[in-house]
């Protein structure tokens, strides 16, 4: 007999049927644990190919058990190889490197950042040997806010104000994004191999690999994201498994919904949300379209506790996550994130002659009651909202959020012609140096199709695997089309290459087949699987000139111009 209220929907009461019958001799089918269904196993590793080069069981067991964590340290250290390699090449300040690898040589050495000579003053300067930084301390106004500066400050801080240090750690938050998708997938799909196959997808994506190795924001947000989305999957297995404790456990053995526990049990503290609210705050604090994450997020969350009540057997779940869940979303994500984001102004409070820093000094008015740095800050962030909305300057690179999934309009962030004799040209067509925001194609246009998978994982299937990804490419695509006028570029979509990749990963799974498949099914899927991840792996091999900016025939350039609207 079942502890507890009795339960009221029909799914419970054929569980108390069935526990009632038991005794003479009727079992029905068989009904998996809830703890299961809350929050699903890891399968234990398999040890067949490790039996098979010599180790006794016992090791292979240990090294099978080790993969969670050296599969996703092999596949980052590939990334880390082809990211840190030729690094401080071109020698030049590409394409915005020329605003944020200068601003964070300026918080670095004034906490806030200064002003600048025109760039063709001051880029040659910054580039000479020996070298002059014309820098002064009188305050610049600045279209994004300082942590993703201070990032790429701490590259210049190690290593000086020359490309490689000013590309440090863009490259090492890029690989570490590697590592951290392999473990974000594994835990998503309970796959090591699933997890590794979408970090490794990502470690040979174009545009991920040509951010990595360039000194803008877009990368530092997308690293903030990525590790906000992990700490809330955490967040998600650990409040389920409290759940799934609270529960009554019946006779046999197995834990049944109950209506009472689903619908009262509390929350309990919940530090990996908290975390999550700290890294959302730093990706808004680098970019302000880091904000849309945060609303998405919640609302996903939100969600996830409504669905743990549910099958925890609550009668009532939404009322159940508004009375015990709710409050603790909100308390673990908005306000820690809006704390994370004003304490990242620590530099420019601290200093007298910060762009505005003194705007309200001595003015009176409705809102005086606030201190006012606060109201300084609000009036230089308003009138960096004001530019941001209104920027609507022609580039020859701007592209429409319609073209991006495709590959419409890359961003050429370099580009060089040497003639036959110079920086290593033999063609006597001439050569090209090119370096080209371009995601590989091949994995791109098989996002495409994954993400129409997706959705009907979730839309038909209910599968809240595809809901979390489909929610993250959400909050990094669809608000961009709010800003039709706005001049905005493909590489802002570096954002959520990491959920692409999952969702590339997840259909490739389901094109493996599930483990139970027959031998013909799953072999017939690891040849369609392996012939796709080639194609991929070849793709961005064939590409990698011009992500790096390799010396090239003319000719060879312009025959990877697959499409007019690249040139």
């Amino acid at each position: 007999m079942l502890h507890g209220p009795r339960p009221t929907t029909a799914s419970l009461d054929r569980i108390d049927r069935i526990d009632r019958l038991r005794p003479f001799g009727y079992v029905g089918r068989p009904l998996s644990d809830l703890r299961e269904r809350l929050v699903p196993p890891f399968p234990e590793p398999g040890t067949r190919i490790w039996e098979r080069v010599g180790l006794g069981p016992a090791s292979a067991y240990r090294i099978a058990r080790a993969t969670g964590w050296l599969g996703p340290l092999l596949v980052a250290l590939l990334a880390g190889s082809i990211r840190f390699w030729r690094l401080g090449q071109p020698r030049e300040l590409a394409f915005d490197e020329t605003y944020y690898a200068k601003d964070a040589w300026s918080l670095l050495r004034l906490g806030y950042e200064g002003t600048w000579p025109d760039r063709k003053v001051a880029d040659p300067q910054v580039l000479a040997d020996p070298q002059v930084i014309p820098l002064s301390d009188a305050g610049a106004f600045v279209a994004h806010p300082p942590t993703g500066k201070w990032v790429i400050a701490v590259g210049e801080w190690m290593f000086g104000l020359e490309p490689f240090g000013w590309r440090f750690m863009t490259a090492l938050l890029g690989t570490l994004s590697v590592l951290m998708l392999c473990r974000v997938g594994r835990r998503l799909f309970r796959s090591t191999f699933l997890g590794c196959l979408a970090g490794a997808l990502m470690a040979v994506d174009g545009l991920h690999f040509v951010m990595s190795r360039t000194a803008l924001l877009d990368l530092i947000v997308m690293f903030f994201v990525l590790a906000a989305f992990g700490c809330l999957l955490l967040d998600r297995d650990h409040a389920r498994a409290r759940l799934a404790a609270a529960l009554p456990v019946a006779p046999d053995g197995h834990v049944r919904p109950d209506g009472d526990t689903g619908d009262h049990a509390g929350a309990g503290w919940r530090p990996w949300r908290l975390a999550a609210g700290v890294c959302l705050g730093l990706a808004a604090s680098t970019k302000w379209n880091g904000l849309y994450f945060l609303a998405f997020f919640m609302v996903l969350t939100v969600l996830w506790d409504v669905g743990a009540r549910r099958v925890a057997g609550a009668r009532r779940p939404y009322r159940a996550v508004l009375r015990k869940d709710l409050g603790r979303s909100v308390l673990s994500l908005a306000p820690v994130a809006a704390v994370t984001y004003l304490v990242t102004w620590t530099g420019w409070f601290l200093s007298d002659d910060g762009y505005g820093r003194h705007w309200a000094d001595g003015r009176g008015g409705v809102w005086s009651w606030i201190p006012a740095p606060l109201r300084s800050l609000w009036h230089y962030e308003s009138a960096v909202y004001r530019f941001n909305v209104g920027l609507d300057t022609y580039h020859k690179y701007e592209s429409n959020p319609w073209s991006w999934l495709v590959l419409g309009r890359p961003v050429l962030f370099s580009y060089r012609s040497p003639e036959p004799g110079e920086a290593g040209c033999h063609a006597l067509t001439g050569c090209s140096q090119a370096i080209l925001a371009l995601g590989t194609p091949m994995l791109w246009w098989t996002a495409c199709c994954a993400l129409g998978y997706l959705l009907f994982r979730w839309a038909l299937r209910r599968d809240w695997r595809a809901g979390a990804v489909l929610c993250a490419v959400a909050a990094g695509y669809l608000p961009w089309f709010f800003y039709q006028d706005r001049t905005i570029f493909a590489f802002y979509a570096v954002v959520f290459v990491p959920y692409l990749c999952l969702a590339v990963a997840m259909t490739l799974g389901a094109l493996l087949g599930p483990p139970g498949a027959g031998a013909d099914r799953r072999n017939r899927g690891a040849v369609a699987v392996g012939t796709l991840v080639l194609l991929v792996v070849w793709n961005f091999v064939y590409f990698f000139p011009i992500y790096t900016g390799l010396t090239i025939p003319y000719p060879d350039w312009q025959v990877r111009m697959w499409l007019d609207t690249w040139i």
